[in-house]
């Protein structure tokens, strides 16, 4: 006979401010309140307590060379998982994952469809490559082909001048983002260098990824906006290696990329003093392994969050921003248990005591993403 409740005992963190002493999972969601019948088999699991993690920019199916294998997808989505990260936004893969979102034992998927990005102007095997005059029509496709989110390609490394360029016109990027708020979509991209962003808050965006070439300018603007920033810092860590990559080539674009690691934690401490919401996000996949989401947070931390709002970035905050419901009454239950308390060491939420997926404790995979 199986499980027919689960009971949470410990500190319950459901918000930044709310602690529970305990909560139920009873047919997959949460309660507040024990089962009704006391003839209910009932495991107990002590901890402190947070909603499922929350990596807001993964890919789920890519690695370097474009596309994986669904069961090499599989692996990506059972390491993060693993991680504790039970809620992905997929910020662009070239493979349909929406399979994963039948399957009860992986995480809850928001897909972006495949990322947009300019002819020659990205990485190979990524994206629909396109001109300027197809970017509405293309918007208009993957904001139907996905969850909500369109993922264009906002800079890259222009040839002509040996630096970060920007890959579309103001006023047709204006028209693509308005097309995909029509078709009820929003709006993310991939950002390195300042102009982009001017660039793509002028447009309307909702979102940038990454965001390293944040000015005083543009922080002023996201703020009064609302544009949100997901700054995978994990990835920006590799930005020396880029640069020593590109350095024979383009020097002035290693120059630039140089730049942007050596001030990136005080770029983002700006853009959270401002009052830019920031979310915790990996870019796990093409580059990076999948599961990374708790160094995410503690870097996010080295940028200026307190404990708390780190925590938030990728719990609370980051399931509002996205839709999606923490713990509360009558949600699925998808919550991490830890030994100890993540607020006192952010370190510990590398390594969940259990995790619990619409309801059910899963086992450790032993995947890797």
């Amino acid at each position: 006979m199986g499980t027919a409740a689960l009971h949470v005992r410990g500190q319950v963190l459901a918000g930044p401010e709310e602690v529970l002493d305990e909560i139920w999972v009873i047919d997959g969601r949460i309660s507040l309140s024990p089962p009704a019948s006391a003839a209910a088999e009932v495991e107990t699991v002590q901890g402190w307590v947070l909603p499922g993690l929350v990596d807001a920019h993964c890919h789920v199916g890519l690695e370097s060379r474009g596309a994986v294998e669904p069961a090499r997808a599989e692996e990506h989505a059972l390491a993060e998982r693993d991680a504790g990260a039970l809620l992905l936004r997929d910020a662009g893969s070239p493979l349909d994952t929406r399979w994963v979102q039948d399957r009860d034992d992986l995480p809850r998927l928001i897909r972006a469809g495949r990322h947009i990005a300019r002819t020659k102007r990205y990485l190979r095997n990524y994206a629909h490559e396109i001109e300027p005059e197809e970017l509405v029509a293309y918007v208009r496709q993957e904001a139907r082909n996905g969850d909500g989110w369109v993922k264009l390609v906002g800079d890259w490394i222009d040839r002509d001048t040996g630096d970060l360029g920007t890959c579309w016109p103001v006023n047709v990027l204006t028209e693509a983002i308005t097309a995909a708020h029509e078709e009820g979509a929003r709006v993310t991209a991939h950002c390195f260098g300042e102009q982009s962003l001017r660039d793509f808050a002028a447009a309307g965006t909702d979102c940038i990824e990454h965001a390293t070439g944040l000015q005083d300018d543009t922080i002023e603007t996201f703020a009064a906006r609302q544009i949100a920033i997901v700054p995978t810092l994990v990835n920006i860590a590799n930005f020396p290696d880029f640069a020593a990559a590109g350095e024979a080539k383009f020097p002035g674009y290693a120059a630039h990329m140089r730049d942007l690691h050596a001030r990136r934690y005080d770029t983002i401490g700006k853009a959270l003093e401002a009052g830019i919401p920031v979310y915790a996000g990996t870019d796990a996949g093409g580059q990076l392994p999948h599961g990374l989401v708790a160094r995410e947070v503690v870097e996010l931390s080295r940028a200026g969050m307190s404990p708390r709002q780190a925590i938030g970035a990728a719990t609370w905050q980051a399931r509002a921003w996205l839709g999606r419901p923490g713990i509360e009454e009558g949600a699925s239950a998808d919550v991490v248990v830890y030994r100890d308390d993540p607020r006192e060491d952010l370190r510990t939420l590398a390594t969940p005591h259990r995790v619990v997926l619409r309801g059910r404790v899963q086992p450790h995979s032993g995947a890797r993403g």
